[in-house]
């Protein structure tokens, strides 16, 4: 068993302009787009907090503080909610809410891709192991969340622990991939960051969850551009492993890339199906549709 030290903190890069989902991002982050009756973003800070974390780190842009306003107390929205009686949903809301001083928020003043955005969280992570989602990708599964599934890995392992799936080989040009030396422990010998058609060293991706160590940001301070011009994590995260080992979470559980229009469209089938309240129905509803 593994000393290591308790995660605490979950840093989440919510800057990107989703414009693929323009006009409804012109005036709305798409982290606030709806998985059912629920916003994108809460979706993973939910994932989050099962897991334990106890600090959410918001890397922002500009037109986000919509964010910010989610994750507080709304004082008309709750006294209205007491006033017509409807305790139960102003009870769900307090649940919904992190508790005083759990959330911060920084700014990535340009876009300079996913490992700018992590380094701008350094002095608000300071000198601790922290996790990593991704806002775009939500994860349905067992009981047992995906970060709380690599929490597991990380007190068996330390190091830094990397979500992975398996996608069909055709598809692996788009997303960073690993290569596994040891299969038992699932250790990652390799990475590379969208490689091209045919030279991707497994079919195993880079899922968007991740648990890394602090040292990542001495790395990303002067991590040179790379694949899109922009600084990738990958490329830093490449340079950590000649010093530190990486282990690899084969999760259970299904993914959804929630920054595409189909992943999007998919996540809400999939979500409204699991429901117990409407699911039954909305089953019913998609057959209708279909004949």
């Amino acid at each position: 068993m593994s000393s290591s030290q308790k995660i605490r903190k979950a840093v989440l890069p919510v800057a990107g302009l989703g414009t693929r989902f323009l006009p409804a991002t012109k005036a709305m982050p798409k982290e606030m787009l709806t998985i059912v009756d629920r916003p994108i973003i809460q979706h993973v800070v939910d994932e989050a907090r099962a897991a334990g974390i106890e600090h959410f780190i918001f890397v922002t842009g500009r037109n986000k503080t919509v964010i910010e306003d989610h994750f507080d107390k709304q004082v008309e929205l709750e006294t209205t909610l007491q006033e017509r009686g409807k305790i139960e949903q102003l009870e769900m809301l307090n649940d919904l809410l992190p508790k005083a001083g759990q959330t911060s928020y920084t700014r990535q003043q340009s876009p300079k891709g996913l490992g700018h955005a992590v380094w701008c969280a350094r002095d608000l992570v300071g000198n601790e192991p922290f996790a990593l989602l991704l806002p775009d990708v939500l994860v349905q599964g067992p009981s047992k969340g995906c970060m709380a599934q690599m929490m597991d890995v990380y007190e068996n392992n330390g190091g830094n622990i990397l979500a992975v799936e398996e996608v069909a080989p055709d598809q692996t040009s788009q997303y960073g991939v690993v290569s596994i030396a040891n299969q038992e422990q699932l250790k990652i010998d390799g990475m590379v960051e969208k490689p091209a058609p045919g030279t991707a060293p497994s079919n195993l991706i880079i899922m968007g969850r991740y648990i890394l160590q602090p040292e990542i940001f001495d790395i990303l301070a002067t991590q040179t551009k790379g694949a899109g011009g922009e600084i990738q994590l990958t490329d830093a995260m490449k340079t950590l492993m000649d010093s530190q080992d990486f282990y690899a979470c084969a999760y259970e559980g299904r993914s959804f890339d929630c920054g595409s229009k189909i992943g999007f469209l998919a996540a809400n089938v999939a979500f409204a199906l699991s429901r117990d309240d409407i699911g039954q129905d909305f089953r019913n509803a998609i057959r209708q549709l279909i004949d």
